[in-house]
């Protein structure tokens, strides 16, 4: 469960300010873009404010637990209605926004390598350093054998991938299509001959990093999945599938239409929604072990808004993660690994 282990590879960023932007990038991901332990965020804002006066147990305002995430979004590669690149994959720089409806660069060598290993990724281009080809030849040479992908490799010096400067690629990126997970129930209907099923529920959750995070947790912790709406959330970018660590390949990432339908389609199939919120009446710990043997959705939203006035209607319970001093604030997926690892407890 190691992470992508962001230290020195051999293999440079690129450009005269590669060990500048590599120092960057070893930052904890926990608290990326404002969302760790302390800071607050106001709802459309990106950034951290100062915190002003204590919290109440559980988190701050109507979050999960404290800390929100900060925007993000996946990057796209050229537009739809551009003509087929040479090389056999897409060109262009990834932007900020974009959708869902094309591919997307993974880069480092613990995403390229899991995606290459997945036989469900349909894969475009891929761009090595010749020490990253050799780091992934074990994976690599069985999958060559079933594709006609050919690896472009690349100057250390000069890494051609159109990624964000400041991005540790460590001499590897692959350009391949979102991952397509089928339908919610083919997903999480409950099977009488398995334990009942953990979901995870985002309300709104925008950054990448924070949901790499909980895609994590949810897979150490065995959930069945983790569902998203289309809009208003982080889909599927490198940033997303660096963080998640291999987790991206093996945890369901479901996309939604809409949330609040897809939580009345989960109580359908006997599911008990739990809501994570600063507010909640009851204590975390007690509310989920009242559930033991019972299908549980757990649902986190954003610090700040929170969950969303419909979400919170649907909810069967509100509830709050107890804290032993005054200072309550977690970021959205410390939180999630907080109730998984409390979901985790059920007899």
């Amino acid at each position: 469960m190691g992470g992508d282990g962001d230290g020195k590879d051999g293999e440079p960023s690129g450009g005269r300010n590669a060990g500048r932007r590599r120092a960057a990038n070893d930052r904890p991901v926990a608290g990326a873009r404002g969302g760790g332990p302390g800071d607050k965020q106001h709802p459309g804002k990106e950034g951290p404010t100062k915190e002003k006066g204590g919290r109440r147990p559980g988190g701050a305002g109507r979050g999960p637990g404290g800390g929100g995430p900060g925007g993000g979004g996946r990057r796209r590669i050229g537009a739809p209605d551009q003509a087929r690149p040479p090389k056999g994959g897409p060109r262009g720089r990834a932007g900020a926004g974009g959708g869902d409806d094309g591919p997307v660069w993974l880069f480092g060598i613990h995403a390229v390598r899991d995606a290459l290993a997945n036989p469900r990724r349909r894969l475009h281009r891929l761009i090595l350093t010749p020490n990253a080809r050799t780091r992934l030849a074990d994976v690599l040479e069985p999958r060559l054998a079933d594709t006609r992908l050919e690896p472009e490799i690349a100057d250390p010096r000069r890494f051609t991938a159109p990624l964000d400067p400041g991005s540790v690629h460590q001499g590897a990126a692959l350009a391949a299509d979102p991952l397509d997970w089928g339908a919610l129930e083919a997903t999480c209907t409950p099977d009488p001959a398995q334990p009942a099923p953990v979901v995870v529920a985002l309300d709104r959750v925008t950054d990448p990093h924070n949901v790499g995070a909980i895609l994590r947790s949810a897979e150490v912790f065995g959930a069945r999945a983790v569902i998203a709406p289309r809009r208003h959330a982080a889909p599927e970018t490198g940033a997303l599938a660096k963080t998640a660590s291999g987790a991206l390949e093996r945890q369901p990432y479901l996309r939604v239409g809409n949330l609040g339908n897809a939580l009345v389609t989960l109580k359908g199939l006997g599911f008990t929604i739990l809501g994570l919120d600063g507010e909640g009446d009851a204590a975390l710990g007690p509310a989920i072990a009242a559930t033991a043997g019972q299908p549980l959705a757990l649902v986190l939203g954003a610090e700040g808004p929170g969950l969303r006035p419909r979400t919170r209607e649907i909810c069967d319970g509100l509830v709050r993660i107890e804290s032993a001093s005054g200072f309550a604030s977690l970021n959205v997926s410390n939180a999630t690994a907080v109730a998984l690892f409390a979901a985790a407890q059920r007899d």
